[in-house]
């Protein structure tokens, strides 16, 4: 088995940040520092961060409301609170698929599944994320077609996007926005390209996942048709 795959399925971490951990020299097969590409055979001993891993032997999908003020990581090295912290009773190891900054909301889906975290993420994928967002002043529909179209942030254009100007009020507007990238503040940076700042903002579906009516700072097993579903994406 590949070594990404084996850390993956070790619910470690996804297939490409198994690849950063062994790029940072993290990662050990059989106390020698591995290398990118390598493979795990019977009896290999893997070690990450001096910790002997295994491959999880059951696999556990959950979807989570994330509240503002909790990280997207399994530690935080400043104390704050982390999206682990509202899952106490699980007990096996999960990480969040992708990530939501720590003033958004929404949701989050938390499993140790590293093959199903790998396929979500990637971008060749296109899985569409959708947010609602209140922004500051009125976005014209010229700056929604902008968005749509795709602007350029941190040097580079989006991707298309799909957005509709839900309502409006004199200082205020409600957006929702759907993107099938994933980069840093993605949605923050998008509406500040065009002159507005994020007020709120919450995610509410990936793909045609939705966050319903799981309340905020709640989670939920997911049902094997979800998971199924996210699986065929």
């Amino acid at each position: 088995m590949r070594l990404n795959k084996y850390i993956a399925h070790s619910g470690v971490a996804s297939r490409r940040k198994a690849d950063e951990l062994v790029e940072k020299g993290l990662v050990k097969i059989n106390g020698v520092t591995a290398s990118t590409g390598m493979d795990v055979g019977p009896g290999d001993v893997v070690e990450v961060d001096g910790k002997i891993i295994e491959p999880e032997k059951k696999l556990v999908y959950y979807m989570l409301n994330k509240p503002v003020g909790y990280i997207t990581t399994a530690s935080d090295e400043q104390g704050r609170p982390t999206v682990l912290d509202l899952m106490p009773e699980v007990e096996e190891r999960i990480y969040p698929v992708g990530r939501l900054d720590y003033m958004t909301s929404g949701l989050l889906i938390m499993t140790n599944d590293g093959d199903l975290a790998y396929k979500l993420m990637h971008p060749s994928k296109k899985v569409f994320k959708t947010y609602v967002a209140e922004v500051g002043g009125l976005l014209t529909i010229h700056e929604a077609r902008r968005l749509s179209a795709g602007v350029k942030i941190q040097g580079r254009m989006t991707a298309p996007a799909k957005v509709e100007i839900l309502s409006q009020s004199d200082s205020s507007s409600r957006v929702m926005i759907s993107i099938s990238e994933g980069r840093n503040r993605q949605v923050r940076r998008m509406f500040e390209a065009v002159g507005h700042r994020v007020i709120r903002l919450e995610r509410i579906s990936i793909a045609n996942l939705k966050l319903g009516h799981l309340k905020e700072g709640r989670y939920r097993k997911m049902s094997q048709n979800e998971i199924d579903y996210l699986k065929r994406l």
